[in-house]
């Protein structure tokens, strides 16, 4: 996430404007920690492998927690996931409510109404 402070400009509030930082930072950090999850996982992963294949029963054994280990890591990053995307979604529904309110435009038009292609 290094260097991806850029990540989300040009995004944003209607007027060709950058997300709040805020909201950036909320995002990166959400990231990293999604990030760390998924190095973890690597990591057990990895043991559990070498346990499996070393076919000692308490290897095989420790398996077992190591396995609960990465279940509850994987619905972590699922829930990090789902509470990014509500959050994105209401900073997009936040940045553009100037722009698709419903309320009359300067052509008379609600701007709810899609365009078809004819």
């Amino acid at each position: 996430m290094e260097g991806d402070s850029d990540t989300f400009s040009g995004l944003g509030n209607g007027g060709g404007g950058q997300i709040d930082s805020k909201v950036v930072q909320t995002f990166q950090k959400s990231f990293v920690q999604v990030q760390n999850i998924l190095d973890q996982n690597r990591l057990l992963i990895n043991e559990i492998n070498q346990n499996h294949e070393s076919k000692m029963p308490h290897n095989l054994t420790r398996n077992v927690g190591l396995i609960r280990e990465l279940n509850n890591n994987i619905r972590r990053v699922v829930d990090l996931y789902g509470d990014l995307s509500s959050s994105f979604a209401r900073s997009m529904d936040a940045s553009s409510e100037g722009d698709s309110s419903g309320a009359a435009k300067s052509d008379g038009k609600t701007g709810l109404k899609r365009n078809r292609p004819a």
